[in-house]
């Protein structure tokens, strides 16, 4: 048997997972260039995986750069909640004997098991244009959350996995590995101002929607339709409410959008912006086991039991997941 040190299960790792890293490049209609991003593939016919918002504007062009050759990319879902969005190209035909190609791709790890100071390496094109950057650190903290400062529409993202290996403008979308080369996030963000703190989506997060992607063609899992902030110890003191759980409907103003999304779940049934959302049958919505990855345990059409409070009262309402 034949054992390697870290070092060379560094390299493996790496010559095992580049094959698979492509550039997203963004155009505008007239084909004037704006950015570019990170972007991997999940299987040989062309089905690749990156961040929502590096693909959030449906009115822009994106194309996969990948070994010298530009394919036009068709993006077949954007999930908001969790900042994944899939991407498809289509393989060109070979000119000797009209086969199509086959892309390399990685495979999937299991971040539900993933362990504090465990190595880990982010592939990426580092700030836009340096392709196939590669940082090498170890996982720092796990099921983290952070909150986007885009004013017009801020987000909240839990679960995530916390590295100090470097996450640069331009890797977002590509892949934390780990030494078998195994795909275990997606990195997505960087702390501004901050040294050595990066975050990534935890991939188990990705597997079940490009699942349904595959088969159905879109996200198809339950949601209630609301914006929500996760409720915590910190949190709970800052704004006096009364538990330190739970997921707080957030209130919308004339700049920010409803946190009850119009034709949602949470309309239907009477649900309110303020209101905190406490359990979903028997679960407590909490870190790390959040409003959406409770949901996500649920198909279409099942029935629930959704706990809420409301000016002082607890009440129980059921409803049929859509």
């Amino acid at each position: 048997m034949i054992f390697f040190n870290e070092y060379q299960q560094t390299i493996r790792a790496v010559k095992k997972a580049l094959p698979a890293v492509a550039m997203i490049r963004v155009f505008k209609e007239d084909k004037t260039p704006i950015s570019s991003s990170t972007a991997f593939f999940t299987s040989q016919d062309g089905y690749l995986l990156t961040n929502l918002h590096n693909v959030e504007d449906e009115e822009l062009k994106y194309f996969i750069f990948w070994r010298n050759e530009e394919y036009p990319a068709q993006v077949l879902a954007r999930d908001k909640v969790a900042d994944i969005a899939v991407l498809k190209i289509e393989p060109k035909k070979n000119s000797q004997n009209e086969n199509p190609q086959n892309f390399p791709y990685l495979l999937m790890g299991d971040s539900s098991k993933l362990e504090l100071g465990q190595t880990v390496l982010a592939i990426g094109n580092a700030l836009f244009d340096l392709e196939n950057t590669v940082s090498r650190g170890v996982i720092s903290g796990l099921f983290r959350k952070i909150r986007t400062n885009r004013e017009d529409d801020p987000l909240e993202f839990t679960g995530l996995i916390q590295t100090d290996a470097a996450i640069n403008p331009g890797n977002s979308g590509g892949p934390l590995i780990d030494l078998k080369g195994r795909v275990i996030g997606i990195n997505t963000a960087m702390i501004l101002g901050a040294e050595n703190i990066g975050f990534a989506i935890p991939i188990n997060q990705a597997k079940k929607i490009l699942e349904e992607v595959k088969k159905y063609g879109k996200i198809i899992r339950p949601s209630l339709g609301v914006k929500y902030y996760l409720i915590d110890e910190e949190l709970k003191k800052e704004h006096h409410l009364p538990f330190d759980y739970g997921a707080f409907v957030v209130y919308g103003n004339p700049y920010l959008p409803s946190g009850i999304i119009k034709g949602g779940l949470a309309e239907k049934i009477g649900l309110k912006e303020g209101d905190i959302i406490l359990k979903i049958n028997d679960q407590e919505i909490k870190k790390p086991n959040t409003l959406s990855k409770i949901l996500s345990e649920y198909q279409l059409g099942d029935k629930v039991k959704i706990t809420y409070w409301r000016e002082g009262e607890i009440s129980v309402i059921e409803a049929v997941l859509n």
